[in-house]
């Protein structure tokens, strides 16, 4: 009769298994020494989510003539929109104007909610501005800091030179501040801003509250301006909407103190 073969127990295919790489047995997971302990994440910097340059912002800029228009434009647009925007937007400067004399303006803008908290804050170097029949190019550089760390900006601007940003460090190595000059605050206005998406364009209808009065703009980013220009003056004209070519940022004229 031929021999049956003997099946191994399990303990014995487990001994044949360990022993195929005898020179590297698998080494057993051992936990964290005592006087090595697990060091927590770093936080995430403010800079992380930012873009490492500057970029040239382009946009469609279009002042409605009066709150009449504001208010007939929204209506119209309303079964497009998305959302409502409560800014708050503050200017610094040094002490001695060097961001002015160059062509640039730090702006720290907060978002705020119903309940006047602010929930969000954006720092912003821009230069460079250029606006011409109502087309708007803009050097811009935007980072978003912590809330707390904004609102203790908004209320003291000497904090500003000393949080850790990559635009603040822009400031003082590229445009020339010295620390020890230090940030004054040049202050600032409020705006309501009506976001839409429409034909699929982003359209941003503001309400720019100025202690000299209100104006009404309507504003479009994109890399082709003037086909968006031709697109959006053709349905205002359609509406019988009254309006006109930007001819000022909205931090020109509060410079200006008055309306355009």
């Amino acid at each position: 009769m031929p021999r049956r073969k003997r099946s191994k127990s399990p303990s014995q295919l487990k001994t044949k298994r360990n022993l195929k790489n005898p020179e590297n047995p698998p080494s057993p997971q051992q936990p964290p020494s005592p006087s090595q302990p697990l060091l927590p994440a770093p936080p995430l910097s403010s800079t992380s989510l930012s873009p490492p340059n500057p970029t040239i912002l382009v946009e469609v800029k279009l002042r409605l003539l009066d709150a009449e228009n504001h208010s007939l434009l929204k209506e119209i647009l309303s079964p497009f929109h998305l959302k409502k925007l409560n800014q708050k937007n503050v200017f610094y400067d040094s002490a001695n104007g060097v961001l002015g004399s160059q062509r640039a303006v730090l702006r720290l803008r907060s978002f705020n909610n119903n309940n006047d908290e602010t929930t969000r804050c954006v720092l912003s170097l821009k230069a460079k501005p250029v606006l011409i029949n109502g087309v708007s190019r803009v050097e811009e550089d935007e980072e978003e800091i912590e809330p707390l760390i904004g609102k203790e900006c908004l209320e003291e601007a000497s904090k500003l030179g000393a949080i850790e940003s990559r635009v603040m460090k822009r400031c003082k190595d590229e445009f020339g501040i010295d620390g020890d000059v230090g940030f004054v605050c040049l202050g600032g206005f409020e705006n309501v801003r009506e976001v839409y998406d429409w034909r699929g364009l982003k359209l941003e209808v503001d309400e720019s509250k100025f202690s000299f009065g209100v104006c009404y703009e309507v504003e479009c980013e994109n890399d082709d301006p003037e086909r968006v220009k031709r697109e959006l003056e053709g349905f205002l004209k359609e509406n019988g909407i009254d309006y006109k070519y930007s001819e000022m940022s909205k931090f020109a004229i509060f410079r200006a103190g008055k309306l355009p």
